[in-house]
């Protein structure tokens, strides 16, 4: 289980300090698959990467199964099961899909073995293992690499940042299929989404609704999703299209 006690996060601007994460406390039980959503801005990617170890809280901790990983680099997380797919996912020049998936389980593993996560996110091995991560690969193609890559490394805790950006509609229709699955699969581990999605909330066993910096609100999905829709305050999306354009009110 992952748990927040009373963590803030500031940023200094021109001088200032600017309160980004204030004072959160929440738990991530395990076998779940929570949403996190809110108004842009309000500090749900920052939440994200305090979890991930890529920042570091002012104040508060952050424990794993009781264990505090407040203190500890991304490395020493990773080590513990915590795995991050970012928004735009990272291309490395040079290095084949086969040689990421395999760092990623960090033993020898059979180009049989690589096939088979490839398969698990809907991509035909063939056309891919041998591939680049480069510039060749689109948006929706490396994101379902990375996930694949997460599948790889069986995280105890996964997080997806806006999983959703940049890509198409046929590519976010297969990304659901693969967190569907995902979400069947759990067993002892939890999964993280950032996103404002109403496709992806939907598939949630819980919402955390993040704005200014606090949690707003937290529940099951079909008590949480509902006072989202049709409200001031609801999840910004583009319903024609079903995924983001980068405009601030989708």
């Amino acid at each position: 289980m992952l748990e927040l006690k009373n963590v803030s996060f500031k940023v200094n601007e021109d001088g200032q300090d600017r309160e980004i994460i204030g004072n959160i406390t929440l738990k991530v039980p395990d076998g779940r698959l929570v949403v996190i959503t809110g108004p842009n801005g309000g500090g749900k990617s920052t939440l994200a990467r305090l979890i991930a170890g890529i920042a570091k809280p002012d104040s508060g901790s952050i424990l794993l199964d009781d264990e505090d990983i407040t203190d500890m680099s991304i490395t020493e997380r990773a080590k513990r099961g915590i795995a991050f797919a970012f928004q735009q996912p990272v291309r490395f020049k040079g290095i084949q899909v086969f040689d990421l998936i395999r760092l990623a389980t960090g033993r020898d593993i059979s180009m049989t073995d690589a096939c088979q996560y490839l398969a698990s996110v809907g991509l035909c091995a063939r056309d891919y293992i041998d591939r680049e991560v480069n510039s060749s690969l689109s948006g929706g193609e490396l994101k379902r690499i990375e996930i694949a890559t997460v599948l790889a490394r069986g995280s105890k805790l996964s997080i997806f940042d806006e999983p959703e950006a940049g890509i198409d509609l046929w590519s976010f229709s297969n990304l659901i299929d693969v967190f569907e699955g995902m979400r069947r699969n759990i067993k002892g581990g939890s999964i993280i989404i950032i996103s404002h999605q109403e496709r992806i909330l939907s598939i949630a066993d819980e919402i955390i609704v993040i704005k200014n910096g606090a949690v707003a609100d937290q529940g099951p999905k079909d008590k949480i999703l509902p006072s989202l829709t049709g409200t001031a305050d609801a999840v910004p999306e583009c319903r024609m299209s079903g995924v983001r354009t980068g405009d601030d009110k989708c």
